[in-house]
């Protein structure tokens, strides 16, 4: 089993006193490999099983402390928004703009939005970020469905009181009343 190194950041007495004087859990597990590393040379399979982590934790662990020195390992999180194309003080304010154009009554939609986002950003981008965009704002979809080209109101009011006819039970159904039908109707 490979045997890891640690690189003289701090002496051993003063890695001992940094051990000691960690915050949290955490940490003081971070610092006792470090530690254990560097005064006992044990391999990074005999401290994961004393510390009860992982192997490829400790081999983080000592390659950050490595790189880094003791403020390597101060933890910096995992999450968040790393591949942001603007911040979101940036997205605001660009949004901020938007509003005024709705506010005006120009129905914005992902489309309409694209253009400006691009010259904002003077890069392209794609339709699934603008949506992305306007739901991370609380945006929603507020626009009225569409309507067909050839919509007639008349026509339609004059389907509304045609009467439908059951072909199950031979009946004849309109809004208001059921009338039985004497013949019955041909399939």
């Amino acid at each position: 089993m490979r045997i890891a190194t640690i690189y003289p950041h701090l002496s051993l007495e003063e890695l001992a006193v940094w051990t000691r004087e960690a915050p949290d859990k955490e940490s003081y597990q971070r610092r006792l490999a470090i530690w254990i590393t560097a005064v006992h040379h044990f391999s990074a399979q005999k401290i994961a099983d004393i510390l009860c982590v992982s192997k490829q934790a400790i081999w983080l662990w000592i390659s950050q402390y490595n790189h880094n020195g003791p403020d390597g390992l101060k933890r910096k999180g995992r999450g968040g928004r790393r591949w942001a194309f603007m911040s979101l003080a940036q997205e605001e304010e660009l949004l901020g703009q938007l509003t005024e154009r709705a506010r005006k009554g120009e129905i914005l939609t992902a489309s309409r939005v694209r253009p400006t986002v691009e010259k904002f950003l003077k890069r392209k981008v794609s339709v699934s970020y603008i949506y992305r965009l306007l739901h991370r704002h609380g945006w929603r979809k507020i626009n009225p469905r569409p309507k067909h080209e050839k919509n007639d109101k008349k026509r339609q009011e004059v389907f509304k009181k045609t009467p439908r006819i059951d072909y199950a039970s031979n009946q004849i159904s309109t809004f208001f009343s059921s009338i039985t039908c004497e013949t019955p109707v041909s399939r």
